[in-house]
């Protein structure tokens, strides 16, 4: 009994009151709620069965608040459910595929959470225990292990997991995804990536309702080379589980990396609505992020500025400190400082990309996206002293997160560094040495791939590298560098139409 009291404490005190404000409000699922079928056996008692499984399809499609509250309220029917703890902690964990470094106060949350589990674990089975296990090296000694090392120790664990319970087709979900997450962004064969795909589908083929099915395989081929593999997917999750606003996002993770900007613009606005109506506002955030992507790229620059113009209603509603859908505080904090960036370099609008302002936050490499549009704007512009200052900026975000063990971000942020100073050395008429850096920057960003949290980058190196050739009177090498941009990014409208000629239209 003293164990269960203590868990149950524990849990309670995770739910702070600003977090269990913008929690879902339906215990049980509101009339008409539509997310998937999932069925997950628990040691529970029979009475909570239904409720745990609604808990899982919340997982499934990261309605990480609404998958809180869910297996708080198993929790409170049932007080020895160890397993409501461990959906607590997952969910805490956020989307797996977040970038970066989770905060401190996540962690901390998601520690207790899966604490409180162990504490309750002799009243669960050996399946539920390893899954207890695993979900607690996610945050075992977080203070003095990174992420990358924590998280490949739960991936392992859910491997072996798989292995000892071959029956258990959820253990086989959870650990696709973790494959995913942990696959490392340089390596070019897609290896975990690939393997995690070749078992969802295996089991989707057999469980087409299942939502973490649908979603994780567009995870699992969200790269240029496979994303055609996910196509299927993409087009179905969406009605599977309607109720979720991430399920309506993100098929267009599919639909930017073939071009379908038509479908992706469609299904964003879905999203929107109800992450708004949720209260997701990073979610609601991440979404417009890729709606205006989509909208730019089809030179619907009215229904772009729409987008522009919402950001600051959004943003006074933003709370960083709770646990909402899947987008986590750093997705919203990209979206606030891609979007404006975005609607200036992609319509060409150098002297408003020059005066750019970043918005301060605990995440540097959103702010770079702002250093990185300004050099571009202050070069094209000739204000060759704000270009210096931007990269100088730039070099020194660069230096903080490679301190701080963001490899991946601070390797973004160096490619832009590159970028932005070859574009200088272009202003400063030392032309052999911008398309040098131009052409490393271009060759760096071929080595890695982009985060699931943005769309694609602020401006393609390549695209870039074809736009200064072009600008130099190398037309042959410019449309080999457009060419070499559509691989990657198919249907970007600039290198369609420098490839074929033409002008940017507008809509009025």
């Amino acid at each position: 009994m003293r164990r269960v009291l203590i868990a149950t404490t524990l849990v309670l005190a995770l739910r702070t009151p600003a977090a269990v404000a913008q929690e879902h409000p339906h215990a049980h699922g509101a009339p008409g709620e539509r997310l998937g079928t999932v069925h997950f056996a628990t040691s529970c008692r029979p009475a909570v069965a239904q409720r745990f499984d609604r808990a899982v399809a919340l997982l499934h499609s990261f309605e990480l608040g609404a998958s809180i509250q869910a297996f708080s309220d198993v929790l409170a029917a049932d007080s020895t459910c160890a397993m409501a703890l461990w959906g607590i902690a997952l969910s805490r964990w956020s989307n797996p595929m977040a970038a970066g470094n989770r905060p401190v106060p996540f962690l901390r949350q998601g520690q207790r959470a899966a604490e409180a589990a162990m504490h309750l674990a002799p009243h669960a089975s050996e399946r539920e225990r390893d899954y207890i296990r695993a979900v607690n090296l996610l945050y075992t000694d977080y203070e003095h292990t990174d992420q990358a090392t924590r998280l490949g120790a739960y991936e392992r664990a859910m491997r072996e997991l798989v292995t000892r319970h071959p029956a258990d087709t959820e253990a086989m979900i959870f650990h696709a995804i973790a494959l995913v997450a942990s696959a490392p962004p340089t390596d070019r064969t897609y290896a975990n990536q690939r393997t995690a795909g070749a078992v969802l589908e295996a089991l989707w083929a057999k469980q087409p309702d299942h939502p973490g099915l649908a979603h994780y395989i567009i995870h699992a081929y969200d790269y240029p080379p496979l994303a055609a593999r996910a196509r299927a997917a993409a087009l179905q999750y969406a009605r599977i589980a309607p109720s979720a606003a991430h399920a309506l996002h993100m098929p267009s993770h599919t639909f930017t990396r073939v071009g379908m900007w038509e479908e992706s613009v469609n299904t964003n606005r879905r999203s929107i609505a109800a992450a708004i109506a949720a209260g997701s506002i990073a979610e609601a955030l991440h979404a417009a992020d890729y709606a205006i992507y989509a909208y730019l790229q089809m030179g619907k620059t009215r229904e772009a500025k729409a987008i522009l113009d919402s950001l600051p209603a959004l943003a006074a509603r933003f709370d960083p400190s709770a646990i909402t859908g899947a987008a986590p505080p750093s997705a919203a904090f990209f979206a606030l400082a891609a979007i404006p960036a975005r609607w200036a370099r992609e319509r060409r609008d150098w002297r408003e990309a020059a005066a750019l302002e970043p918005t301060a936050s605990a995440y540097p490499y959103t702010d770079a996206m702002t250093y990185f549009a300004r050099a571009l704007g202050a070069s094209h512009t000739g204000d060759r002293t704000t270009a210096r200052t931007a990269i100088d900026s730039l070099t020194s975000i660069e230096r903080r997160l490679a301190a701080t063990g963001e490899a991946y971000w601070a390797e973004q942020v160096a490619i832009q560094r590159l970028g932005a100073q070859a574009w200088l050395d272009l202003a400063e008429h030392r032309n052999a040495d911008a398309v040098a850096r131009m052409r490393e920057a271009a060759t760096r960003e071929d080595a890695t791939e982009k985060s699931a949290v943005t769309p694609g980058p602020l401006a393609p190196a390549r695209e870039l590298l074809g736009d200064m050739l072009a600008q130099l009177g190398r037309p042959e090498e410019a449309r080999a560098a457009y060419r070499a941009t559509l691989e990657r990014e198919p249907n970007r409208r600039h290198a369609l139409r420098a490839l074929h000629g033409g002008a940017w239209p507008t809509n009025p």
